[in-house]
């Protein structure tokens, strides 16, 4: 009579088996009582021991087609997503490099002795497969190797950076041409896919979502930083400080808007670009609350001290409404400070002129002393250089601008 022992497990079911007996033995155990050297150490081999155990894993993987077989999956990182309720995508990216680890053995030893993340191997195989077909197993095998003795010093992202260049090391000589492929070939993509959206939110607000190619981002960055940058602006520096860095950019770029010359925009509709602003004539001078709408995709409403602020700024033709919403007049174009003009007053005026301001004249705009909207002329008699924050200031009916004999604006709160 038989008594049929039962086969012993196979090593990799034992080690799983070991592995969670060896976490259960620690499972009530609390660090609050580890010295700062023994967490030190168990922190740096935990990393270690999950990038040998992502090697365990895609080495399975990699041979994991007969599982999708038997259970009619598309694929084994499909039935893995599925019986451990993993992400997909995650489950697919494991599959990637589990085929791509099959040929690379330095990379595989290097994840086994804990030198190498799962996240460093991406990398490392994303360089090593982007390069050249024709450079051959020998360099790719010499790329590879590099790679994984950077890995060493490097983190994923400076790592991604360095598989980049890696072409100069292992072949200087078509490393410049490739190099200027890829680029165009990054641009290329950046720009099909660059996108912008608007959607309008209510309440004076649009919430605008885009995707931009990376050399426009950082010159759009680099524009909005410019008037950022040096925001002392005396008793309001405490206030400009508390601003977080997305609404500073948020208020450069509507800053950076107002600065550009109409003339030097596309034509629409055989004119330059021009804001219309209907509004009564009271309420053109008046301080309601919803005085002016601007013609557009659609009307949204204004504020007086607005449309009085973008007629500085843009080329405005007021039309003037009476009581029944006839147009009575449809006023005289005007146009921006001439290029000549904005640097004379630079010049002139050297900082913003609101009294207690270092803003410098390169981050200032034009202002009209005495308002277009009372027939004030486009020149530098008429002119006052303000940075952005009293430019809207001096719009504001709070507030009670007074021209000094020094040529500063001084800013009193109505009573």
């Amino acid at each position: 009579m038989s008594t049929g022992l039962l086969a012993p497990p196979h090593p990799i079911v034992g080690c799983a088996d070991a592995l969670r007996a060896a976490l259960q033995d620690v499972a009530d155990v609390q660090p609050v009582f580890m010295s700062v050297a023994e967490k030190e150490a168990a922190l740096v081999e935990l990393a270690r021991a999950e990038a040998g155990l992502a090697e365990l894993k895609a080495r399975i993987l990699a041979v994991g087609d007969d599982i999708a077989a038997e259970h009619g999956a598309r694929d084994v990182a499909a039935w893995l997503a599925h019986a451990t309720r993993a992400d997909p995508r995650g489950a697919r990216a494991d599959l990637h490099l589990a085929k791509a680890l099959e040929g690379r053995r330095v990379l595989a030893a290097g994840m086994r002795a804990g030198e190498v993340s799962a996240a460093q191997a991406r990398v490392i195989v994303e360089a090593v497969e982007e390069l050249p077909a024709e450079l051959g197993p020998v360099l790719a095998a010499q790329a590879e190797q590099t790679l994984v003795g950077y890995a060493a010093h490097h983190p994923p992202r400076e790592l991604k950076r360095l598989g980049r260049r890696i072409l100069e090391v292992v072949a200087p000589e078509v490393a410049e041409a490739e190099e200027g492929r890829r680029l165009e070939e990054d641009e290329r993509r950046a720009r099909e896919k660059a996108s912008l959206r608007f959607r309008d939110l209510g309440e004076g607000r649009t919430r605008i979502t885009g995707v931009l190619p990376t050399s426009v981002a950082e010159r759009l960055k680099h524009y909005l930083q410019a008037f950022t940058s040096p925001r002392r602006r005396g008793n309001d520096a405490a206030r400009e400080e508390r601003v977080p860095q997305h609404r500073a950019y948020a208020q450069a770029f509507a800053a950076l808007l107002e600065l550009l010359d109409p003339e030097r925009l596309p034509d629409h509709g055989g004119d330059a670009t021009t804001v219309m602003v209907t509004m009564s004539l009271d309420q053109l001078l008046s301080d309601l609350a919803a005085a002016g709408v601007i013609a557009g995709d659609g009307e949204e409403e204004i504020s007086a001290s607005e449309a009085r602020r973008l007629a500085c700024q843009a080329q405005i033709i007021p039309a003037v409404l009476g009581l029944k919403g006839e147009v009575l007049d449809l006023g005289r174009r005007m146009r921006l400070f001439s290029k000549a003009q904005r640097r004379a007053l630079r010049l002139r005026d050297r900082r913003c002129r609101a009294e207690g301001c270092t803003i410098p004249a390169a981050w200032t705009e034009a202002h009209h002393l005495r308002p277009w909207s009372a027939g004030g002329p486009t020149d530098l008699a008429n002119a006052v250089s303000l940075c952005s924050h009293h430019h809207h200031r001096i719009h504001d009916r709070t507030y009670r601008p007074e021209l000094l004999t020094n040529g500063d604006v001084r800013f009193e709160r109505r009573t």
